[in-house]
């Protein structure tokens, strides 16, 4: 097939034309500071203002002045956690999950050496959360939840509404992540329990280096970035104006066509996991008895190394991952699947397909149609080296994490 297949887009999605279209105005008309006091500067920020509306509408908050634009993810998870941590001094405790984005997880893993207290909520096999865990680890010291509504790796979609109340009703606040799961997700932010939510552009059509963080009117919250008086005081920067623009139009777009998007891309996915799964007999998909995101499949191949795997796919145009990009270039297998307690000799070999609104069903015959030779090689040196290494003793590092694995203790960390 000429050009890319492109099966990565939890990592990023091509920019919609209508988005592209959008922007560039911005980039070469309207070029005012939307703080300006003049009419050229002012008349930008009322196009803030309605890209603002825009992807109010796209996660149903109650009011615009909820929304503050951000520079992606990574930056609105940091300034809800260290925004509400400075809002109540007094609270030590944050709880959150073992299968974070690396956004979370890295910046709790910090606050942890900083005298943070921190608990960490497994998931079983299939990914799925304890919400009975979460229950018992709530305590009058928590300062904070924050849990993913999607993790990125899975599609896993965990139980917010339920896990938002448990939360209120000991009047904590509640932070979600909900960067994979705006735009592939109906939901009304202002009828559910949460009180801060992240998303970000690139994940549903804009361009990178755009985001958003929703903040409950009315909840006490401390900027996370100072200086000047943008987004009423609670972002300080000169707002990315046609990003941000870009971001407001696919958000408009994406509200119209989530519905239409979810069914067709699911048949997808759906067909691609059960070509591969015959196709490739030694694979299994990671989560699949848990409710996913409609784009995303986590297949892990028996004995493989995913990175192997996935040069020999590019070799062949077509692109995905291990799992975040975010960590992309560690040799660490992933803590997601870790947590989820995955054998260790599927451990290695998951390879996470996600797809998009771009995606077809010839592309999806033609990932399975290279897919079996590439396994079929990769196998036939796998069987080489468990050869040579079921004749030499393990090392003890590795056969102490096998016997940790074994017993199901963290390895993450």
């Amino acid at each position: 097939m000429a050009g890319e297949i492109y099966f990565d887009n939890n990592a990023t999605t091509r920019v919609l034309p209508e988005v592209a279209e959008a922007m560039l105005p911005f980039l070469t008309e309207y070029y005012g500071n939307p703080s300006s006091i003049h009419r050229f500067g002012s008349e930008v920020g009322q196009k803030v203002g309605q890209a603002r509306a825009q992807v109010t509408a796209l996660i149903g908050a109650a009011d615009p002045i909820e929304v503050i634009f951000t520079s992606c993810g990574t930056e609105g998870d940091n300034a809800a956690i260290r925004g509400m941590l400075e809002a109540r001094p007094d609270k030590r405790h944050i709880v959150t999950t073992q299968v974070e984005h690396p956004a979370v997880l890295g910046l709790c893993q910090h606050l942890e050496k900083k005298g943070y207290r921190v608990t960490w909520l497994g998931v079983d096999e299939n990914g799925a959360l304890d919400v009975e865990e979460l229950r018992s680890g709530l305590s009058d010291d928590t300062a904070l939840v924050s849990i993913m509504w999607a993790n990125n790796e899975t599609g896993v979609i965990f139980p917010i509404e339920e896990i938002g109340a448990i939360v209120r009703s000991k009047g904590i606040p509640f932070h979600v992540d909900a960067v994979q799961a705006a735009g592939k997700l109906p939901f009304k932010v202002k009828d559910l329990p949460i009180d801060l939510l992240t998303i970000s552009g690139h994940k549903f059509y804009a361009p990178k280096g755009v985001g958003a963080l929703y903040v409950r009117r009315g909840l006490t919250f401390s900027p996370f970035m100072i200086g000047g008086h943008q987004e009423r005081n609670r972002r300080a920067g000169t707002e990315n104006v046609s990003a941000i623009i870009g971001m407001g139009k696919a958000a408009e777009t994406a509200l119209s066509h989530m519905a239409e998007d979810a069914v067709r891309i699911k048949e997808l996915r759906d067909q691609l996991e059960e070509l591969l799964l015959e196709s490739c007999p030694g694979s299994r998909v990671n989560g699949r008895a848990q409710n996913r995101l409609p784009n995303t499949s986590n297949i892990s191949f028996r004995y493989l190394e995913g990175e192997s795997i996935l040069v020999l796919l590019d070799q062949q145009g077509i692109c995905a991952s291990t799992g975040s990009a975010c960590t992309a270039g560690s040799s660490e297998p992933s803590h997601v699947l870790r947590a989820m307690k995955v054998p260790a000799d599927w451990l290695q070999g998951a390879v996470r397909f996600s797809l998009s609104r771009f995606n077809t069903r010839q592309e999806v015959l033609y990932v399975n149609e290279k897919m079996p030779a590439i396994v079929q090689r990769l196998e036939g040196l796998s069987a080489l080296g468990r050869l040579r290494n079921a004749q030499q003793p393990r090392p003890a590092g590795v056969a102490a994490a096998d016997k940790l694995m074994a017993r199901g203790k963290k390895l993450w960390v």
